[in-house]
């Protein structure tokens, strides 16, 4: 097993490594550091975290010390905001005293800082793709010193629709750049962008792309739409820990996380779409420091939050497509640690969790939310009615209280 200090990296690099508490890399380290230190252009497949994030900063700190010139030298692509922030949380502490800066450059907030920074000089820019192509579009930034592209979770900014916009922002980078392109899977839309702007690259596949961590326990609870919230709650009086809580919807996640904040006892925050950056920052804060225990999220935080010690994933509801499934569990069980990832699903989505099983070839354990949910579902007596005021007579329902 090799150490960082096996790399031919700068001595500097090395101090900071050990002044963090880093000394082996993971395989998707071992694997990556030398070629990209060599120039080598990359693709790199491997499951969500497994420190993708070190395999690129450590080698691009490391050429951009030895870099003569001005202006931007690499750009960092990256889909969210979150995940954007988090990579220069770890560039800046392997990177200090290095003289080499980074910018941050997303949507959300205001752009005079960021345009700022850039004319300050920081020599590598990382970015969301949107807010990126608005500032080259506009004549406010200059990619033609770009001498190292890295794309970052290249699948899921292709998902979110960024291919024109990442495929534009290449254009406008030197042809004989290193490209380093990492990725959760390598589909159709992420292979045409490797065969068309990445020059023989060293491939690398760190494990399955298709199977969640190995010290992920997976629960499968078959609880109708009204039993969610019953058993959700039962789990957080059982159990310790933190919880991070996956949403289909935006609206679905503010509801839940207030409804958590109102009937419960446990302090709960959303992260969302519709949420300001500088409430999600506060959130992620929040929950990272220990104040929320709960996160309520949508697939935004899926491949976006690095919390260590998340101890369960709920998925309250379904993802869209199989893929978010593993991206949504590999929040729990890292850098050795175990966790449990919840899956709560109808009996009308039981085809949807044969396919996420199909994909993932694996089974998940079937556990009994029905007697859970029996048990703490309030007596019939406790109805109530409402009316709800229309255009012609009031109309009366009856709706169990829950």
């Amino acid at each position: 097993m090799k150490t960082f200090t096996d790399f031919p990296l700068s001595a500097l690099l090395k101090s900071n490594l050990a002044k963090h508490g880093f000394a082996e890399p993971t395989p998707v380290q071992a694997q990556t550091i030398e070629p990209a230190l060599a120039g080598k252009d990359i693709v790199a497949t491997a499951q969500t975290g497994t420190g993708k994030t070190l395999a690129f900063v450590l080698p691009l700190i490391h050429r951009l010390q030895k870099q003569n010139g001005s202006g931007v030298r690499s750009v960092i692509l990256t889909p969210t905001r979150e995940l954007a922030m988090q990579i220069h949380d770890t560039f800046a502490r392997m990177a200090a005293g290095s003289g080499v800066r980074a910018a941050v450059i997303v949507g959300g907030v205001g752009e005079n800082p960021q345009l700022q920074a850039i004319r300050k000089g920081a020599q590598v820019l990382i970015a969301t793709p949107g807010r990126l192509y608005d500032f080259l579009s506009r004549g406010l930034v200059d990619l033609a010193g770009v001498r190292i592209l890295i794309l970052d979770e290249a699948d899921r900014m292709l998902d979110m629709g960024f291919l024109p916009t990442v495929r534009r922002i290449m254009e406008a980078t030197p042809a004989d750049r290193q490209t380093l392109l990492f990725s959760a899977t390598i589909e159709s839309s992420v292979k045409h962008l490797v065969e068309t702007q990445v020059r023989d690259a060293v491939r690398i596949e760190v494990g399955s792309t298709t199977a969640t961590a190995d010290k992920v326990d997976l629960h499968l609870y078959e609880v109708e739409q009204d039993g969610k919230f019953v058993l959700l709650q039962s789990m957080l009086q059982e159990q310790g820990g933190s919880f991070l809580v996956f949403a289909r919807t935006k609206h679905g996640a503010e509801r839940l996380s207030k409804r958590l904040s109102r009937e419960g006892t446990v302090k709960t925050a959303a992260i969302h779409g519709d949420r300001s950056q500088n409430q999600r920052n506060q959130a992620l804060k929040g929950f990272q420091d220990g104040y929320y225990r709960v996160l309520v999220a949508t697939d935004v935080a899926a491949r976006g939050i690095h919390v260590e010690g998340i101890s369960h994933v709920v998925n309250y509801d379904l993802p869209q497509v199989p893929e978010d499934f593993i991206h949504r569990v590999g929040r729990t069980g890292r850098a050795g640690a175990r966790g449990t990832a919840s899956t709560f699903a109808t009996r009308a989505e039981r085809s949807e969790i044969a396919r996420i099983e199909r994909t993932l070839n694996t089974k998940l354990t079937r556990k009994g939310a029905a007697a859970n949910v029996v048990e703490l579902a309030p007596p019939p007596q406790r109805l109530r009615s409402f009316s709800r005021r229309r255009s012609g007579p009031v109309r009366r329902q009856l709706s169990w209280v829950v």
